[in-house]
């Protein structure tokens, strides 16, 4: 054997040597793994059931475990708050769906029928659920998982609200616009009259627009777009900029927008934005306020915080709607609102921004 062939021969085996270790080590990885997991366990004081007992308990989901006699095994805390099992028994719904799943194996979801018994001062809970088999070896037992589904379906009202509010308000002006389309036709031998129904669809256009604008600005606020990058904003030319949108709707009102002495404040925002938002206040108080008053702007440090008020000497929001007022489409007064041509989305952006 020459000393070439006898090298090779060495490296064929020292390779060989290396793969068995690489493969008893992959064998042995696991176990070792388990071993270690099984030391830092018994080294905690506590078993690996006891560890897994405790996790279900902390878990924000409601767990429950149920037989073929709907007797309920075991239980967390978080299945009681949420309703899963009261007194021991588990909620008709969820049994109806752990029923189905150890028939026939298949997942099921769910979801829980109000309280008949609701808390006081508690609102009542969307709960959402899936029921599936323990094991599939032993059918058994069925584990049944909720969780509360509230924020969700909280969101998927609001935007069916949102959207029934829409049509119905996009309905008005489109109508009027119909309507006096018509009326024009008929007059076009009237200049006067064309006249004078020109300027209404000229309102109502406009109104419109106003509108759209503004549900294009609502919806980049909550979201669909991505917004500017915050940035140091001078608060007084916030101010400036927001009375000089509205001389115009001011001096036709015969109201005074005043403010009190620059200040020098700064804060960290997106101009846009703020002048958006106070602009959309300073509106609604000239809107709302009687002919020949008086609309006043301050600006102050509170803390951490920077204060800029507007004060108007109208007719006051009622008690019972001050919590309102901020929603989208909301009038306190739905006929001023009209007369005014607001479209109920101003004080919604001022909420978003």
């Amino acid at each position: 054997m020459t000393v070439f062939s006898a090298l090779s021969l060495a490296g064929v085996l020292c390779l060989v040597a290396l793969a068995a270790g690489v493969t008893v080590g992959a064998r042995l990885a696991p176990r070792v793994m388990e071993r270690r997991q099984r030391v830092a366990v018994e080294s905690a004081g506590i078993t690996v059931a006891q560890m897994l007992e405790r996790i279900v308990a902390l878990m924000p989901v409601g767990t429950a475990v149920v037989d073929h006699h709907r007797d309920v095994v075991y239980l967390n805390d978080r299945a009681k708050e949420l309703g899963l099992v009261r007194e021991r028994q588990l909620d008709d719904e969820a049994w109806k769906a752990a029923r189905q799943t150890l028939a026939e194996g298949a997942d099921v979801e769910f979801d829980l029928l109000p309280s008949k018994r609701p808390v006081p001062g508690r609102s009542e809970l969307a709960v959402h659920g899936h029921a599936r088999l323990l094991s599939e070896q032993d059918r058994r037992f069925a584990v049944v998982f909720v969780y509360d589904h509230s924020e969700y379906a909280r969101l998927e009202a609001t935007r069916r609200d949102f959207v029934a509010n829409v049509s119905h308000e996009l309905k008005t002006p489109v109508g009027a616009m119909s309507v006096l389309a018509e009326a024009l036709l008929a007059s076009a031998e009237d200049p006067e009259t064309v006249r004078r129904f020109g300027e209404k669809v000229l309102v109502e256009a406009t109104r419109l627009g106003e509108m759209i604008s503004e549900l294009i600005e609502l919806s980049r606020l909550q979201g669909a777009e991505r917004l500017p990058d915050l940035g140091a904003v001078d608060v007084d030319s916030v101010v400036s900029e927001a009375i000089s949108r509205h001389k115009v709707p001011a001096d036709n009102a015969d109201i005074t927008v005043c403010t009190d002495e620059p200040s020098g404040l700064r804060m960290v925002g997106e101009q846009a934005l703020l002048v958006t938002a106070l602009a959309n206040l300073v509106s609604n108080a000239i809107a709302y306020s009687p002919r020949g008053s008086l609309v006043s702007i301050s600006r102050r440090r509170r803390g951490d915080n920077i204060e800029v008020a507007v004060t108007d000497r109208g007719i006051g929001i009622a008690r019972k709607d001050q919590e309102r007022v901020f929603e989208r489409f909301f009038r306190a007064d739905k006929a001023r609102s009209r007369a005014t041509g607001g479209t109920g989305l101003g004080l919604a952006i001022v909420k978003h921004v």
